[in-house]
Formats: C-alpha cells, structure tokens, sequence
C-alpha cells in the first residue's frame, strides 16, 4: 500500500517531534526548516529535506509549524504564487498548528482559497501539550474547519501525533479554543509563580506547598508538569516564555470582538509584557517566577499599573 504523504513545515522545539511522529506512524513527510541543522536530523529519521517551501506544493496535506501566522504567510508565499499559476489538486489541506489569530487565520484561508482557485483548503489546528506531548504523540489538537469533510480527512494525520483531537467548529474555532486554552496555562502558570514567591518569602519550602497544592482543588497539569521547573528555577526552554503574550492578545482581540470581559487576560498580557521588557522572552514559562521576583525587589516597577512598589 502507498504510505499516506504530507509536507512539513517548521522543526522547532515542537515541530520536529510532531514531524517525526508522522515518520515513525508510517507517513512518508517532505520537510522544509529554515536552519539545515534540523533538516538534516529529520532526514536520519527518515524524513526527505526540501529545499523550499514551494517545492511542497504537490503534497495532499502541508503542515506549517511556525511560532506565528506572518511567518506562515512569509514562508508560504511562494507556494501560494506557485498554485496561481498552476491550482493544486482539489482537496489538498493546508494546516496551520501554530498558536495563531483565530480572525488572522480565517483572513489566511481565504487568501488561499484564490491563490489555489479553491482547491485548497485551510484548517487551523493549533496543539496543547508541550514538547513532552510532542515527543510522546500525545498532544491534544484543537480544530476548525469549514467543511467538516476536511477535518475527517486529516484525522490519521492527527492521530499520529495527538490522543485528543476534537473539530469545535469553523475556520479560526481551533485557535480561539488553543487561546483559552492559553489563558488558562499563562494566569495559572502566573499564579504558582506568586505563591511559590510568597511562600520562599515567608519561610516555606515551595516544593512542599506544591505537594499539598496538587492534592487539593489546586493540582493541575500545569502544576504537574511546570510546578518542578518553578521549584527549581529551572528556565531552560522547553518553550520561549515570549509567546504567551501573543496568545493572550489573542484572548483579547477575541473577546472585544464579541463583548466578552476577560479580566484575568488582561493582568496576564501586562505580566507577560513585563516578562519580556525584562529581557526573560525566550527562557521556559516557568521564568514569570523571576519576572515576579524582579517585581518583588524594593523600588521595582509594578506591571499592571506602572507605579513603584
């Protein structure tokens, strides 16, 4: 039987185990990355390296794993000169998984749309899990699709690389459900950031109050998997910090759309903004601990409302 076939585009810290998931699930994947380190890693795995985006433009399904819709739309945009002059086959996907506008995403698909004369369709997919769930094939992936149709088809893809995929609903729904999703991990993130600051602060052991937190109404997944990493002031990237803020504007550019009050994204931009004014962008989430103890230091400025503490 012929081996189900996707290109793949973007191996970062989350992308190249999903790619790689496709590999070991029997997908025979065509990868393009902007660094030939990861290309050429991909390609022991078994992948096969393309030397431009464009040069996807014939697989059915082409996947972007970038960390924002303007590098999508750059790295595409041969691509999609490429369908303008010749149309992909009808029926060819392309999925976007990044965190990315749910209205942004929804502009994209009808940029696509023309440039493939409707043969192309977008669907945004964006995944929760980190880079532990990428590694493992358990991500949960969130989507939106305009014709249900598409969705059903992409499902193997899925399935090669997360264990919850739901559909909740049209183009961009994917990526209004990963900023929820957002808005919960960053404020919580936040939050066992601040206890774990008051506690040390007032002489108790942070590892110990994170124990009895995850054995009550507090325990979370986010306290499971960041709640060590904020323990131990252990900021290596497994993400860069820096994209929570982006997410969380996209909780707000949703909720003035339609009306909706979202207090605890608004205090969440301000933290994450002064995350990044302090130079702590590109370390783990779990790093809002040391923007909070910055915070915390006499003289230093407040984020949510400028004033000194």
């Amino acid at each position: 039987m012929d081996r189900p076939k996707a290109g793949f585009v973007g191996l970062g810290l989350m992308g190249a185990p999903m790619a790689a998931n496709l590999v070991k699930k029997g997908w025979a994947v065509a990868a393009w990355n902007r660094s030939p380190g990861a290309l050429e890693e991909f390609r022991k795995l078994g992948g096969s390296p393309a030397d431009s985006v464009e040069q996807l433009r014939d697989e059915p399904v082409i996947v972007f794993m970038l960390p924002d819709l303007a590098f999508i739309e750059d790295a595409a945009t041969g691509l999609l000169s490429s369908w303008q002059s010749s149309p992909p086959a009808p029926g060819t996907a392309v999925v976007v998984m990044s965190s990315v506008s749910p209205a942004a995403v929804r502009a994209f698909g009808q940029k696509v749309q023309e440039a493939s004369a409707g043969n192309a369709a977008v669907v945004d997919a964006p995944v929760s899990g980190g880079t532990k769930g990428a590694m493992d094939g358990t991500l949960a992936i969130m989507a939106g699709a305009d014709d249900e149709a598409d969705f059903r088809r992409l499902l193997p893809l899925f399935d090669a690389m997360g264990t919850t995929v739901r559909l909740l609903g049209p183009l961009g729904a994917g990526s209004l459900a990963k900023a929820c999703n957002q808005l919960v991990v960053g404020t919580t993130t936040a939050a066992l950031a601040e206890a774990a600051e008051l506690a040390e602060r007032s002489g108790v052991d942070v590892a110990a109050l994170y124990e009895v937190l995850s054995g009550g109404l507090a325990g979370s997944r986010v306290l499971d998997q960041v709640g060590p990493r904020i323990v131990r002031k252990d900021y290596a990237p497994t993400g860069p910090a820096k994209f929570m803020h982006k997410d969380l504007s996209f909780v707000v550019e949703s909720a003035d759309a339609t009306g909706a009050a979202v207090p605890m994204a608004r205090a969440g931009i301000e933290l994450y903004a002064e995350l990044k004014r302090q130079g702590l962008g590109d370390q783990d989430l779990a790093v809002v601990r040391q923007t909070i103890s910055n915070l915390s230091r006499p003289g230093a400025m407040s984020a949510a409302d400028g004033t000194v503490s």
